[in-house]
């Protein structure tokens, strides 16, 4: 490759990591808060759900002010909060306390703070998969991983989400860096270089306490390399190093993870990890071939009129066939190249081995995890290099345009907050709520566990937004206290009667009122007509009941003495 030819290369490079940093760091604010992006800022300012106001009346305004960073909190402190409120390694909490620490203030744009970490590992991971599909196959195959990488709709998904998934990611591609760098050392050099594997091991023990799931990407590497130096055992010419350095590398990395399995065993018994379902039949096989057409296109049919989910699910569904096929024969010709067959088994054995351990999951321990597309992250840096690989081929280099078009297309739709929308639709929740804007509102959360308080939290978000963009005149208003809008998490213990028991003992001011009831597990017939407060008398309106996974109902509240 002559200088003028390598120049334009990497200029090429650098204009796919900027696309793929503007679209990751575009509208990064725009979609509100769900649950888990809540649990996450808890523990990544250095809190607690101790910290939280749980059973007491709150200022909705004031909502803003949980929400702020707690100085001088260690990691260790962090870990002991995840260790003991949450499922989750520390490492990410740990990560993000510090890069929020770098960024305070954190201001009115605190949401576009709290995601700016992930999108930074999302823009990250572009150049990783650069690098490994730079060594596995070629220069050309390289750069089209990374554009493809820069504009998947479902990487930006994951890269625009507050959550441990884009780190990981990033890790388990450079652990496939390494894989692959193991791989050629052993097959083409005849070598072995300790810095590789021990650089190679470093990168998976620090994936392990980064998330869970990462086990699943650790364990394919291992069988992976079980299957190379099966398939080409006659080509090994130092068997018994080969094997040393597994066997030392793998010892070391579970080593290194032992402090923490008496927190995993905890962690496995909690009733947060219960809420998958169990597996309907063939329905985790058909999930996950709609996760792989979502990583290479997503079009709006999210909570759309039927004409248009049938329109643009046939185009999705046209498309992914197209995608396909091309794959299916770049794949095959990869796999009859001398120089490309084992690098394009090192990725493909890496792939299956992670889906088996999927439908292991799913069949074997009855928790349906293919239901989640977000949770793909473990096997997406390999189903991406091979992507990019069967169109590197150059009877396909044609296409790729058309393939990249696309993605950008889906990509703008998902920072529209268009596709991949957060669940609970938090934003739905609020605008519901607020349908009389003038009316003062009283949200009222029973909870049961720290996940009903995150999910309550991410409406009381969303709602404050939507009410201070338009505030009621209060002008005319002689006392605004009376006036204005609260929030109080119930506890449902021993049983839900428990909620309305404290709920009529609350000091609510008498005024005309809104009281909206969130209820996680509560049935529409469990909501009773009335509910007598301290001063107020509520009547339930039978006609705004909702549910988005979880229900919500309005009770109309006024002064006891006026009715």
């Amino acid at each position: 490759m002559t200088n003028h030819r390598l120049y334009l290369h990497y200029l090429g490079l650098a204009g796919v990591i900027v696309i793929g940093t503007i679209l990751r760091f575009w509208h990064l604010g725009l979609k509100p808060l769900w649950m888990d992006e809540v649990i996450t800022a808890i523990f990544s300012l250095g809190k607690n759900y101790n910290d939280l106001p749980l059973d007491v009346v709150f200022p909705l305004e004031r909502v803003q002010e949980i929400f702020t960073f707690q100085p001088g909190v260690s990691c260790s402190q962090i870990a002991e909060n995840v260790t003991t409120q949450s499922t989750h390694p520390p490492l990410f909490f740990c990560s993000m306390y510090s890069w929020l620490g770098w960024m305070t203030p954190l201001g009115s744009e605190w949401v576009e703070k709290l995601r700016s970490l992930p999108a930074l590992f999302g823009v990250c991971a572009i150049a990783a998969i650069y690098a490994v599909n730079r060594i596995a196959f070629s220069k050309t195959s390289a750069i089209i991983a990374a554009a493809i990488m820069a504009v998947s709709p479902f990487a930006v998904y994951l890269s625009q989400e507050a959550r441990h998934y884009t780190m990981p990611m990033l890790l388990i591609t450079l652990a496939l860096l390494g894989l692959v760098q193991i791989q050629r050392d052993i097959f083409e050099r005849e070598r072995i270089r300790f810095w590789v594997w021990l650089l190679w091991a470093i990168i998976n023990s620090i994936g392990l306490y980064v998330h869970y799931f990462f086990a699943l990407a650790f364990i394919a590497e291992i069988a992976t390399l079980l299957v190379l130096m099966y398939w080409g055992k006659a080509k090994i010419i130092n068997k018994h190093k080969v094997w040393l350095a597994l066997i030392f590398s793998t010892i070391g990395i579970v080593t290194s993870f032992i402090p923490w399995l008496l927190v995993i065993l905890s962690h496995v018994q909690r009733s947060e990890t219960s809420w998958l379902p169990s597996p309907n039949h063939i329905a985790p096989l058909y999930q996950t071939l709609i996760s792989w057409v979502l990583m290479v296109i997503a079009l709006p049919v999210e909570n759309q009129s039927l004409p248009i989910t049938v329109i643009y699910g046939f185009l999705m569904v046209i498309f992914a066939i197209w995608v396909g096929l091309q794959v299916f024969k770049g794949l095959k010709l990869l796999w009859l190249q001398n120089t490309t067959y084992l690098t394009t088994l090192t990725l493909l054995s890496f792939t299956i081995f992670v889906l088996l351990q999927f439908f292991i999951i799913v069949y074997f321990l009855g928790k349906d995890i293919t239901i989640i597309p977000r949770y793909n992250f473990v096997y997406y840096p390999s189903f991406c290099a091979l992507i990019a690989a069967s169109f590197g081929i150059k009877n396909h280099r044609n296409y790729i345009f058309i393939f990249l078009l696309v993605g950008l297309i889906s990509c703008i739709f998902v920072v529209s907050n268009l596709v991949f929308q957060k669940p609970f639709q938090p934003e739905q929740v609020a605008q519901n709520m607020n349908l009389e804007p003038s009316v003062p509102i009283m949200l009222v959360v029973g909870y049961s566990n720290y996940q009903d308080v995150a999910l309550g939290l991410s409406f009381a978000t969303a709602l404050e937004q939507l009410r201070s963009q338009n505030p009621r005149d209060k002008s005319k208003v002689l006392n605004s206290d009376i006036n204005s809008d609260r929030f109080v998490f119930l506890q449902k213990y021993p049983d839900l009667s428990a909620v309305w028991k404290n709920l009529s003992q609350l000091p609510i001011p008498a005024s005309k009122l809104n009281l909206w009831v969130v209820g996680p597990g509560i049935r529409k017939r469990d909501y009773p007509q009335r509910l007598e407060l301290s001063e107020q008398t509520c009547i339930i309106d039978s006609a705004q009941h909702y549910r988005i996974g979880v229900p919500y109902q309005l009770y109309r509240c006024g002064n006891v003495g006026l009715q």
